[in-house]
């Protein structure tokens, strides 16, 4: 019998997958246990192993293609078996079932089909609330210029909106009737919502308000709306009046515009019906030449000296790129990290004098080379057994206290950031961190670490001093409660003994889940680990 061959979940944060390549094709027998496909995670390349005899009837995704958790891939079964039903989520016998009762249903009710009735069918335009900015949800009805029943044109301004950045017209598009007006002028609707119908007057609109409007031809025409807005109106020519303009019919935004501008409405002819004055109108507005009964010390001002610049043509060009599983999951879980745990920070000062004197006599006898970094690692996981409290993980309605230490280590890849967790470093040597972080590196750089390398964390390190950045901050890794940003070793002036010598201060930041650590837990931490680095020999106890 035909079975279905799902992506699997291979980490704890992976939600989908990316067929890298598939060692299989359509036709093949494959046995339990062969190589079936290439899978790329959100963390690595890793290989997917058949768990089922038999012939690969169907292949979905296409190499490079994603695909969610659990979605069905393949399928195997027997050569020349049925397989259709499979795809859609159930076996042959109850798709037959449902075929003939959709083939009842039809026959039941043949007239519900084909009783959708559509914009073009009556011959009538469907407004609906435009999208007039990038982050409009909906949009306010400030005020209709038109009401129900009255004439208008296709470049008439309907109604003023009120979005969530400033008051726009909406223009009707469509010559004809106002047929329908959606809602009252203070009332509120989402984007695409339909606030207006417009035709050819006596039009009986009801079948089209009392069915689900989600005809794709009237967002096709919402589509094209933006460009009949772009449409310049003639010059308005100016007129004398008073300085009153109170009184004058303009549109809200016109008015608004108007008095940014310093432009008195009076001066301002209207192209809206009934002389109304609406936004073009004062942007295309030309004010006349100044009297010649102006007071003669105006013309006697002093030219203002222009400075001419040379023309500059330059080139907007830009590149894009697919987003990669690893880079979707570091923007998910980071977001989530950092808008979910209240963050805060603590830096200090370390002098490295004596950490550097110890790490060159280490070198002369260690069988690997231990970096500055792997003495941060063990003087971390030193000092979270005496802090239990900063070695801990928010966990809803309870907080979970680690007695190992898990140190995760951020490195950074082609494609983003792996955290490969050094387990239990707080009983380890300084040349065992040192060559399993080696053996990390080259991992996660060929893309081959395993779930069982980044998963189990109980803090993490970053450090990104080898770029020559003096201080930073990171965001937490969760679930864990803190992370410790590692600066670079500066050379400056340092005061010992009550003189001013060389010295070389490297500056730690931690970062904390106030959830979990407090600023005095956090500080009490920071001493610690400050000692211990100050004091490297304690490290080696």
């Amino acid at each position: 019998m035909a079975e279905v061959v799902k992506m699997p979940k291979m980490s704890d944060t992976m939600t989908e997958g990316v067929i890298a390549k598939w060692h299989k094709k359509v036709g093949d027998k494959v046995n339990s246990g062969d190589l079936l496909a290439e899978v790329e995670t959100d963390k690595a390349t890793m290989d997917f192993e058949s768990y089922q005899d038999g012939t690969l009837l169907y292949i979905g995704p296409k190499e490079g293609e994603a695909v969610p958790v659990d979605a069905v891939i393949a399928v195997l079964g027997e050569e020349g078996e049925d397989f259709q039903a499979l795809l859609s989520g159930g076996d042959a016998a109850p798709a037959k079932e449902e075929k003939s009762e959709a083939k009842a249903e039809e026959t039941e009710a043949p007239a519900a089909a084909t009783s959708t009735v559509t914009a073009e069918d009556l011959g009538v335009t469907v407004i609906t609330m435009p999208l007039l900015s990038d982050t409009m949800k909906e949009g306010v009805i400030a005020q209709w210029n038109f009401k129900v029943g009255d004439t208008i044109k296709s470049d008439d301004a309907i109604a003023d909106v009120e979005t969530d950045k400033a008051t726009m017209e909406v223009t009707a598009y469509a010559d004809g009737t106002l047929l329908y007006v959606g809602l009252e002028a203070g009332e509120a609707a989402k984007v695409n919502d339909i606030i207006a119908i417009v035709g050819p007057a006596g039009t009986d609109i009801t079948p089209l308000l009392n069915q689900p409007a989600s005809a794709p031809k009237a967002e096709a025409k919402e589509e094209k709306a933006p460009e009949a807005s772009t449409t310049s109106a003639p010059a308005a020519t100016a007129s004398t009046s008073s300085n009153d303009d109170s009184r004058v019919k303009a549109s809200p935004l016109a008015r608004k515009i108007a008095k940014e501008k310093g432009i008195n409405l009076n001066d301002v002819k209207g192209s809206a019906d009934g002389g109304r004055i609406v936004k073009k109108d004062v942007e295309n507005f030309v004010p006349t030449a100044k009297s010649e009964s102006a007071p003669a010390q105006e013309s006697a001002k002093p030219e203002t000296k222009t400075i001419s610049l040379p023309t500059f043509v330059g080139e907007e060009k830009y590149t894009e790129s697919n987003v990669s599983q690893m880079r979707k999951t570091i923007a998910r879980r980071l977001g989530e990290s950092l808008f979910t745990a209240p963050h805060f920070y603590l830096t200090v000062s370390i002098d490295m004098d004596n950490a550097i004197a110890a790490r060159t006599q280490i070198n002369e006898v260690a069988p690997v080379k231990v970096s500055f970094n792997d003495m941060v690692i063990k003087a971390v996981a030193v000092a979270l057994k005496q802090h239990p409290a900063v070695n801990s993980s928010w966990q809803g309605d309870k907080i979970r206290f680690n007695q190992h230490t898990n140190i995760g280590v951020a490195m950074a890849v082609e494609d983003g950031l792996l955290v490969p967790v050094v387990r239990f470093a707080d009983g380890k040597t300084l040349s065992h961190i040192s060559a399993e972080v080696k053996d990390f590196a080259g991992k996660a750089k060929s893309k081959k670490l395993t779930p069982a390398d980044w998963e189990g964390s109980t803090f993490t390190v970053s450090n990104l001093g080898m770029f020559g950045i003096d201080e930073f901050t990171s965001i937490i890794n969760s679930p864990d409660g803190a992370i410790l940003s590692v600066g670079a070793i500066q050379q400056i002036p340092v005061v010992k003994n009550g003189a001013v010598v060389p010295g070389n201060v490297m500056k730690l930041t931690l970062g904390c889940d106030h959830r979990v650590v407090d600023g005095a837990t956090g500080a009490q931490f920071l001493q610690t680990l400050k000692g211990l680095l100050e004091a490297p020999i304690r490290l080696l106890a």
